[in-house]
C-alpha cells in the first residue's frame, strides 16, 4: 500500500470521533485525491470541533447522526475507528461488495520507514509511552549504535494523529506508540507488529467488548505473535517479570530464534536514577523500568537517562496535581478507567486518601478495588452507574477483613473503616470531598471506570473536576 492506492478512489471513513483520527484519516484520504465520506452516529452537534478541522481539508461528505449501509456497499476502501468491531456487519457488507476494510494504525504500518516502538498493556501504558519518547528524543546524540534524528510519540496517547506525520518520518527515525487492545486487533489482520514491543502489564478491561479476560489478553498478545522475526535484526519483545501473564509470555517466546526477550522489574533501577525521577508510587517506578529497558535496547547510557528524567511531566489527567487547598491535595487521576488503575493510585500516596470512583459499567469486577479501599482509604465517594458494585465490594472487603490475617505476617489487618457515599453528580462529590478533608490529606478523582454513562471522555470528566475544585473556597 502507498499514497497512489488512494488516488481516485472512494474512502469512507467509519467514525469521525472527537479525538482527531478520523480528522487525521480524512485528510489523508483526501490529501491523495480520494473521494472521502465521514460517517459517525453521532448527530453534528456531538463533533463540532472535528467538523471544524475538516473544513479546512477540501471537499469531504459528512453523513452524521447514522450509517448508511449504501455507504459502505459503495465504498472502495473503508476506514475503520478502533472502537468498531471487527465483525460489524457495516464492516461485512463492505467486504461482501469488495471493498477493502483497514484501520488508521494500518495504514500508518504499511507507509512508516522508521523503527517503530509499540506500547501497549492494562495500566500504564501511556505514562511509560510518553516517557519512553521523552528519553529517547532528549537523549538521541547519546544513541551510540543505531544512531536516530527524531523521536515521534502517537497512537493511542491523546490528539497525536499517525498520518499527518508521516511525510516527515524517515528510516533515520523512531516512532513510539501507544496501541489499544481495539488497534492490536486491527493490526493482527495485517499480520503486523512493532520492532520493539512492550507489555506493561496485564487485568482485566475492555470486557464489554472481548468478553473475557482471554480474549482481551488474546488482543493484546498480538503485539508479539506478529512481530517480524529477523536473526540477523531480531525483534525486541519487553515483558514486565512482576506480571503474571507477561512472566507467562516471556517464558513462551523467550527461545524463538530471530526474537530478543527482556523483562523489566521497578527493583531494577538504579537508586541515583530513581533520585531524578519525578512521578509518585511503584507503579511509576515499573513505568520507568519499562522506559529504561527500551532505552537501553538502543544503547542509551543510563547516565544520559538520568539526566532526562527531571524535567519529565506527569500526563494530564494521569494523577495530576491540580490544587492544594487548606493543605488538601486534588489529584486528577481521570484517565484510570479500571479498578487496577485506581488501585495502583492509591497506592501513590502515604497520606490518608478520599477517592472519588465510579462510573461507566464495563463489567468488571471491583473485588480488589474494594480491598484497597477498605484497607487504605479515609473515604469513597462513589458516582455513575458502578457506584452500587463498588459501594458493596468495599463493605464486602470489611466485613472480610475485620478477622483476616495479611499474607505471611500473622497479623490481623485493620481496615480504616473507610466511609462510603453514593452521590447524584461529580459536583456533589467534590462538595462532599471538601467536607471530609482535613490538613495533610489527598482527594483523588480515580474512577476505575470509564466515563461514558455521566460524560463525553474522561478528558470532559476530569476537565469539569479541575473547574470544581478550582472554584472551591481558598480559605
Amino acid at each position: 500500500m502507498n499514497r497512489e492506492f488512494f488516488e481516485g478512489k472512494k474512502v469512507l471513513v467509519m467514525g469521525l470521533g472527537r479525538f482527531g483520527g478520523g480528522v487525521d484519516v480524512a485528510r489523508f484520504a483526501a490529501g491523495c485525491g480520494a473521494k472521502v465520506i465521514v460517517t459517525d452516529k453521532a448527530p453534528p452537534e456531538k463533533l463540532s470541533g472535528s467538523i471544524e478541522q475538516l473544513k479546512q481539508f477540501g471537499d469531504i461528505d459528512l453523513h452524521l447522526g447514522s450509517h448508511d449501509r449504501a455507504d459502505f456497499e459503495n465504498a472502495d476502501v473503508v476506514v475503520a475507528n478502533p472502537a468498531v468491531a471487527p465483525d460489524s456487519e457495516l464492516l461485512e457488507a463492505a467486504r461482501a461488495a469488495g471493498g477493502l476494510v483497514t484501520s488508521q494504525i494500518a495504514i500508518f504500518f504499511e507507509l512508516c520507514p522508521a523503527s517503530i516502538i509499540g506500547i501497549t498493556g492494562a495500566n500504564g501504558k501511556s505514562t511509560t509511552t510518553a516517557l519512553t519518547a521523552h528519553v529517547l528524543r532528549h537523549t538521541t546524540s547519546d544513541i551510540r549504535h543505531p544512531t536516530y534524528e527524531n523521536v515521534f510519540l502517537s497512537g493511542n496517547i491523546g490528539n497525536r494523529p499517525l498520518l499527518a506525520d508521516i511525510d516527515e518520518i524517515t528510516p533515520r527515525d523512531l516512532v513510539v506508540l501507544e496501541l489499544s487492545s481495539f488497534q492490536l486487533e486491527q493490526l493482527a489482520q495485517i499480520e503486523k507488529a512493532p520492532k520493539v514491543a512492550l507489555l506493561t502489564n496485564l487485568t482485566p478491561n475492555h470486557l464489554d467488548r472481548h468478553g473475557t479476560f482471554a480474549a482481551y489478553c488474546a488482543a493484546k498478545e498480538n503485539i508479539f505473535k506478529f512481530q517480524k522475526l529477523d536473526e540477523g535484526s531480531p525483534a525486541v519483545s519487553i515483558f514486565n517479570a512482576e506480571d503474571e501473564v507477561g512472566a507467562e509470555w516471556f517464558g513462551k517466546y523467550l527461545s524463538e530464534p530471530g526474537r530478543t526477550c527482556i523483562k523489566f522489574s521497578p527493583e531494577g533501577v538504579p537508586a541515583q536514577m530513581r533520585k531524578s525521577y519525578p512521578l509518585p508510587g511503584r507503579a511509576n517506578l515499573a513505568n520507568l523500568a519499562a522506559a529504561l529497558a527500551v532505552a537501553r535496547c538502543f544503547d542509551v547510557p543510563d547516565d544520559a537517562i538520568e539526566r532526562a528524567l527531571p524535567d519529565f511531566k506527569s500526563l494530564p489527567h494521569r494523577l495530576e496535581l491540580v490544587a492544594e487547598l487548606k493543605g488538601v491535595r486534588w489529584y486528577n487521576d481521570s484517565i484510570a478507567t479500571t479498578p487496577q488503575s485506581a488501585v495502583v493510585a492509591l497506592e501513590a500516596f502515604e497520606s490518608p486518601s478520599i477517592i472519588i470512583a465510579g462510573g461507566y459499567d464495563k463489567n468488571i469486577p471491583f473485588d480488589e478495588l474494594g480491598r484497597k479501599i477498605a484497607q487504605t482509604a479515609k473515604a469513597a465517594i462513589l458516582l455513575g452507574q458502578t457506584a452500587p458494585k463498588i459501594a458493596q465490594a468495599v463493605q464486602n472487603a470489611q466485613m472480610s477483613l475485620g478477622g483476616a490475617k495479611s499474607a505471611g505476617s500473622g497479623r490481623t489487618i485493620k481496615p480504616r473503616g473507610a466511609k462510603v457515599e453514593i452521590v447524584a453528580s461529580l459536583a456533589d462529590a467534590v462538595a462532599l470531598a471538601a467536607k471530609l478533608a482535613v490538613p495533610g490529606d489527598v482527594v483523588l478523582l480515580s474512577p476505575a471506570c470509564a466515563s461514558y454513562d455521566m460524560f463525553d471522555n474522561f478528558q470532559q470528566r476530569g476537565q469539569q473536576f479541575a473547574e470544581l475544585v478550582a472554584a472551591l473556597p481558598t480559605s
